[in-house]
């Protein structure tokens, strides 16, 4: 399975993005703001393509567990290999506030150009791309999520 975020809009504070699966469009991504510089917890993770595992630890983890139940969480998707990163997870969601370098999902978009980046109805999204992925991970198949910067679409 292939994952791709397309970065579309960068503003001072965070990154708007789509994500397709398999080509498919398949809801909203945010994420913190680009720096040239990495600044923990308040910076993007660089463009590329990295692996996605199941994650059965950590506070994400078991916050999930206790929310979902054990029949539909199985781990917290997790990106793995990136450079200088560690603990990237893709979760629920709405404002830069609620990442640390962590791909948010949504099924709706404000212009960050405008007001604060802001993605809506995330818990509805997480639900529905999480159980593709979880299934595809289950089934042992290989998943990996590839980032392209605005300039790269």
């Amino acid at each position: 399975m292939e994952l791709k975020v397309l970065r579309y809009s960068d503003s001072k504070g965070s990154t708007l993005g789509l994500l397709f699966i398999d080509g498919l469009f398949a809801c909203y991504t945010l994420e913190d703001e680009y720096k040239a510089i990495k600044e923990y917890g308040k910076t993007r993770i660089t463009a590329g393509r990295y692996p996605i595992r199941l994650r059965c630890f950590g506070g994400h983890h078991w916050k999930y567990l206790k929310r979902f139940g054990a029949a539909f969480h199985k781990g917290m998707l997790q990106v793995m290999n990136v450079p200088l990163f560690s603990d990237i997870l893709i979760h629920i969601g709405n404002d830069a506030d609620d990442t640390a370098g962590c791909l948010l999902l949504g099924n709706v978009a404000n212009n960050n150009q405008v007001k604060n980046g802001f993605i809506g109805s995330s818990t509805i999204a997480y639900l529905r791309i999480y159980a593709m992925v979880r299934d595809a991970l289950l089934r042992g198949e290989e998943v990996f999520i590839t980032y392209a910067n605005e300039l790269h679409l």
